[in-house]
């Protein structure tokens, strides 16, 4: 039981917050902040941290900008309507040729992958 004094309201987020050692909140997710390299010039951007997140998809259509959270081993998203998600693999689990010998890389869905160099 965590019991502290605060001029916040109670239950606010910021006094909770505050409450909480360090890291504790994050997610396993939080690991794959930055930038993930996509064949010809794609790239997923992923931004913020304890589970919250802003996705950027940028593809032949330009940069896309979307909200997501962490989900089990994952991140989801809302893109067009429809839930996405991303998950950890290799370059062959993204199901592209151009990324086949990477092995620290993220699925949107098959032939939607972005890899570290």
């Amino acid at each position: 039981m965590l019991v502290a004094c605060s001029d916040r309201a109670p239950g606010s987020v910021e006094s909770v917050e505050r409450l909480l050692p360090s890291g504790t909140a994050s997610a396993k997710t939080d690991t794959w902040v930055g930038q993930w390299t996509g064949p010809e010039g794609t790239y997923l951007r992923i931004t913020g941290d304890r589970g919250a997140y802003e996705i950027t998809v940028a593809n032949r259509d330009g940069p896309q900008t979307y909200a997501g959270s962490s989900s089990g081993d994952g991140i989801e998203f809302e893109r067009n309507g429809r839930k996405e998600s991303i998950d950890a693999t290799d370059g062959i689990g993204t199901g592209m040729k151009w990324l086949a010998d990477k092995q620290d890389c993220l699925v949107i869905r098959q032939g939607e992958g972005f890899c570290r160099d």
